[in-house]
């Protein structure tokens, strides 16, 4: 007899609740693979660990064959009071199930150091995350929590990923749940992971059915429910999911609306969960909130980013000319909280594409420097009946400039010297793995002056341990003469920098397999060959 039918003829005699734990009891036994529970610290997700946790401890011990891994991710940038509570709650989990001798395990995924937030954003230059660049979702927390279940899978053959989601959340995540699902079968196949495969227990719950269970049955590792509550009564907001499916990362939404997602987030215009807080009497918020409007507000200014990618690409974004009694002015139009732009087309520079690089040489201009030369490139462009037209564009954007990382690690630091968490007096922003992880990028980059330490110490006004092996190549009077020798010669001190900096990663090695390739590309740049 199926899961299903078993499930109509319980409908009828027994409450969601007692219902559920019946199913949940069902899946449970019906194979060997091992569960990991999604827990995210939201309403959701709670009431999903807590119908496993009960229903298992209502399990005779005999039948409690295999592993339930619970799993919360971190991406180092979550909102501070959330984190401290997800890790609270884990702990008491963890203890509970060790006293119930139930066979239940707890873990935190986290991001590789240098995949973190602030190591991309601050080391490597990324642009902070919006609508069209979400790049922060896959690297903070698809990632990390994949990692985990396909570890799993290569100890295990198979895993089951439990999940709080529910098809009345929204009209996308009902049609998402529905198109994975398969009449008569319990779980749902995972639909990037092989060999990973999905059960909703709590997917036909409505939003009363949530707070009516969570409201009305205690905790049974300790936590109080009507906190849980509270915070949702502060505002709108929802809680962040632990997103495992970059197929379906965007029904999730941006978390920005969330008081369970990253106290940073970027994605949405406003920050509708630090507000929230900060409205609800906590304070010591309000720098939080102040930088990261700051950091969201320079994403698109031509000063902050350089002029091609970080792999050297350069690319045009065309922009429009409107005409004005008279005048022409090229059109900026609304990006974010960037406002719609008219600026006079007298105060550009029109270049056509085949004399940029003459131009770009004659006037010693660095793509990769603050300033902004305001030029505009001009092309031919055929259209469909034939008819030559032209198009006027701007050089494309890329990476924070070195100028603007510096500015965003001060910022940052200010912050985090400043910030009185009043539940953990041991608050980082950002951590000193991160730090050391960024200090090795901006060396492979050129920053020989080593600067992070520096700007740390300033700051902070103590210094770190750090590691001697990352010191300076050169002192201050030696890079002084390399840069007059590259300007005498004409040659790029940035690829100078770039091609000491492979030398050092590959000495030593008695095969420097790989060495020819990184050469080529520090020497292949597009902004070198205009």
């Amino acid at each position: 007899m199926s899961i299903g039918i078993i499930s109509n003829m319980l409908s009828k005699q027994m409450s969601f609740v007692d219902e559920a734990k019946e199913n949940i009891k069902l899946a449970y036994k019906e194979d060997n693979r091992p569960w990991v529970v999604g827990y995210s610290g939201g309403k959701d997700s709670t009431v999903v660990v807590q119908l496993v946790f009960e229903a298992l401890n209502e399990m005779p011990k005999e039948e409690l064959h295999k592993k339930v891994y619970v799993i919360s991710s971190d991406t180092l940038v979550e909102t501070p009071l959330i984190i401290n509570s997800i890790n609270q709650t884990l702990r008491r989990i963890q203890d509970e199930a060790l006293k119930r001798n139930l066979p239940i395990e707890t873990y935190k995924v986290k991001p590789e150091i240098e995949k973190s937030f602030w190591v991309n954003i601050i080391g490597k230059g990324y642009p902070t995350p919006n609508q069209q660049f979400r790049w922060c979702t896959d690297r903070l927390k698809i990632d990390p929590a994949n990692q985990f279940i396909m570890d799993k899978v290569s100890s295990f053959g198979e895993v089951i990923m439990v999940l709080g989601v529910r098809e009345d959340e929204s009209a996308t995540r009902g049609n998402v749940i529905r198109s994975h699902t398969v009449d008569g079968k319990t779980f749902m196949r995972h639909s990037t992971l092989s060999n990973a495969y999905v059960y909703a227990p709590i997917r036909s719950f409505s939003l009363d059915d949530v707070w009516n269970y969570l409201l009305n049955h205690q905790s049974p590792w300790g936590d109080d429910n009507s906190d849980l509550h509270r915070l949702y009564q502060d505002s709108n907001s929802g809680e962040c999911p632990l997103v495992i499916d970059k197929n379906i990362k965007e029904s999730a939404g941006s978390c920005g609306n969330s008081r369970f997602g990253c106290w940073v987030c970027t994605v949405v215009n406003e920050d509708k969960a630090l507000t929230g807080f900060i409205q609800s009497g906590h304070d010591w918020m309000k720098p939080l909130l102040d930088f990261r409007n700051w950091l969201s507000g320079i994403r698109d200014d031509r000063t902050k980013r350089m002029r091609y990618r970080m792999n050297g690409q350069i690319y045009y974004k065309e922009v429009k000319i409107e005409e004005i009694d008279g005048v022409n002015y090229v059109l900026i139009p609304k990006k974010s909280s960037r406002a719609k732009q008219l600026i006079k087309m007298t105060e550009f520079e029109i270049i056509t594409k085949d004399d940029l690089k003459a131009y770009i040489a004659q006037n010693n201009i660095d793509l990769s420097l603050p300033e902004d030369q305001k030029i505009l490139v001009t092309y031919e462009e055929e259209t469909l009946d034939g008819q030559q037209v032209t198009k006027y564009a701007q050089l494309g954007l890329g990476p924070f400039t070195m100028e603007a990382r510096k500015e965003i690690l001060t910022k940052l630091l200010q912050v985090q010297k400043g910030l009185v968490h009043p539940e953990d007096p041991h608050y980082e922003l950002i951590s000193v793995e991160e730090l050391k992880a960024i200090r090795k990028i901006w060396f492979k980059k050129g920053d020989w002056e080593d600067q992070v330490p520096a700007i740390f110490n300033e700051v902070m006004g103590y210094s770190l341990d750090w590691e001697i092996d990352d010191r300076p190549l050169f002192d201050k009077e030696q890079i002084s003469d390399l840069e007059l020798l590259a300007d005498q010669y004409k040659v790029d001190i940035k690829v100078i920098k770039k091609l000491i900096s492979i030398e050092k990663d590959y000495a030593g090695y008695k095969v420097r397999r790989g060495l020819m390739d990184e050469i080529g590309k520090a020497l292949k740049q597009d902004y070198l060959h205009l």
